[in-house]
């Protein structure tokens, strides 16, 4: 059973990592995929291909989802191409971890109004055609260390919680037209970034973890899946840990 079958998803930041698996499987599930990132590029150009041989519509944007007016323009757009926004996946995300006494205020700011304030103007920009519909799914994706917190990552654990909040006040402004607004919050998942800090590194994070693992990011896409579909419909407000009983 195809759960987003001739549904339009927007994934933000879906050229690779969580966002990229995130596409996939909802590709796998009939969904047409809206994606963007900062530039159109070789990523996008393989996502956009390998999506359109499923069967399913595919379009790749060159979009800053931190921009308020790109993400006005992009809604337009894809309103234009597809017909209709049915869900809005909010992945896109940036780190500059440091401890407080070194990191710079661009540093703060920066993480701020990518991961945050990218939330704000997505949503926004797809309210109005939701409204409309009457019907559509945000999946925003937070952080465990935006509901616990981490030493040297202040700026992103504070981006993170406030996806938390946003995502709560949302489920209760637009549930009454049958709009609802999830979060996920994935632990530590095996990515390209996590690929880079080396093995004994992953290795140390993944004996502290009671599963013994890190995530794959089709595990946490899996979750976005369900959120989107109906079969969450009556799941709003809520915050999903992907996370391996890491934060319990």
């Amino acid at each position: 059973m195809k759960l987003l079958e001739g549904k339009t998803a927007i994934v933000t930041g879906a050229s690779r990592g969580i966002g990229r698996a995130i596409a996939l499987v909802f590709a796998e599930h009939g969904a047409n995929i809206a994606g963007t990132d900062l530039k159109y590029d070789e990523n996008a150009k393989t996502l956009e291909k390998e999506l359109n041989e499923k069967g399913v519509k595919c379009k790749m944007y060159a979009s800053d989802a931190s921009n308020f007016e790109s993400c006005n323009e992009l809604a337009s757009q894809v309103v234009k191409d597809f017909g209709s926004i049915d869900a809005l996946i909010n992945n896109a995300g940036i780190t500059k971890d440091n401890l407080l006494m070194r990191m710079t205020e661009a540093d703060w700011d920066a993480v701020l109004t990518v991961n945050l304030k990218s939330v704000f103007n997505m949503t926004k920009a797809v309210q109005r055609t939701m409204l409309k519909q009457r019907h559509g799914s945000i999946v925003n994706m937070s952080s465990v260390v935006g509901v616990s917190g981490n030493a040297g990552q202040s700026n992103y654990s504070a981006s993170k919680s406030g996806i938390i909040g946003f995502t709560k006040s949302i489920a209760k402004e637009l549930g009454s037209r049958n709009i609802r607004c999830n979060a996920i919050a994935p632990g530590f998942i095996i990515t390209e970034m996590t690929g880079k800090l080396g093995e004994d590194v992953v290795k140390s994070w993944s004996e502290q973890i009671p599963l013994k693992r890190g995530g794959e990011p089709k595990e946490v896409a899996e979750t976005a899946l369900f959120l989107a579909s109906d079969l969450s419909s009556y799941v709003s407000g809520q915050v999903i840990n992907v996370c391996g009983a890491m934060n319990t």
